[in-house]
């Protein structure tokens, strides 16, 4: 691929990774504004539910879109890795300050570029690892001492992250076979009974309000998947990961106009920190573009 050709794939990446993570951001505002309302099991059912829905006149148009490369068995296993990995998150969103919660979640693209390197052979280069680390760092600046109150929030969003990096990883790995829209479609097919069972306990008719709500986030959540699975096939994972970090600032944004929450100084200087991270992975990019 030439210079030229190799620079506007990175660059598109990182683009419509920028548009995932402000969908990503709106995700946890809907969740927020649920206000338990809804078990996580069942939210997650909505959100697979509503965006296989608006998926119909895609399908009906290009069936061939079924078409993979890759096993039912394979498509399953990322489909249960994401479900679990939404509903952690759901429930931590409903327990812990919106921006503490979202700081934890940045532990994923830690595990991404990681496990990037030792998994799937990728070369992050020392820049890239140095912007991850210092994102890293200033989450952590951001959650500090946690309160007793807000531990199970802390766990449930580091599982979530963990989940998180498996599945991005193997979508590093599958997008090689198949297409983004192959990969959306199957992933909503098969999420849709997964949760359907797993919701059954749980499950009560949400009211009018929740479900413009999930109707909502099932059109956020299908868009953003479909956002960041394109970005990660054109380029390395570790460099679309770090973009994730700009979901924090968004997040804390929507918590200060929907929900009045405050932001200490922590969270700035978090803040300063991830926005310095953001700068040297940019860089990075650009000089391994130009190489």
């Amino acid at each position: 691929m030439q210079t030229g050709q190799k620079g506007e794939r990175l660059t598109a990446a990182i683009l419509f990774a920028v548009g995932a993570a402000a969908l990503a951001a709106s995700d946890a505002v809907i969740v927020r504004a649920l206000d338990g309302a809804v078990h996580p099991f069942v939210i997650a059912f909505y959100r697979a539910l509503f965006g296989a829905i608006l998926l119909v006149p895609f399908l009906a148009v290009r069936p061939q879109v079924l078409s993979s490369t890759h096993s039912v068995g394979q498509h399953a296993i990322r489909a249960v890795f994401k479900l679990f990995a939404m509903v952690a998150f759901f429930a931590a969103f409903g327990m812990g300050p919106l921006a503490d919660v979202t700081a934890i979640a940045f532990m994923s693209p830690i595990f991404v570029v990681l496990g990037a390197a030792f998994l799937l052979g990728e070369r992050p280069g020392a820049r890239m690892f140095a912007a991850a680390l210092i994102g890293f760092a200033g989450a952590m600046v951001i959650v500090g001492p946690s309160p007793a109150g807000l531990s199970l929030a802390i766990f449930l969003a580091l599982i979530g992250a963990l989940l998180q990096a498996g599945i991005q990883l193997i979508l590093k790995s599958m997008s090689k076979g198949d297409s983004t829209s192959t990969l959306v479609v199957w992933n909503l097919l098969l999420t849709v009974p997964i949760s359907l069972v797993l919701a059954i306990p749980f499950f009560t008719m949400p009211g009018h309000r929740e479900l413009m709500l999930l109707a909502l986030q099932g059109v956020v959540g299908t868009s953003c998947m479909g956002l960041m699975t394109h970005a990660m096939s054109l380029a390395p994972a570790s460099v679309v990961a770090p973009v994730d970090f700009l979901r924090l600032p968004l997040v804390a944004l929507g918590g200060i106009a929907f929900f009045n929450e405050t932001i200490a100084l922590t969270t700035v200087v978090g803040a300063l920190l991830i926005c310095l991270a953001a700068l040297i992975a940019a860089r990075a990019r650009g000089a391994k573009a130009s190489n």
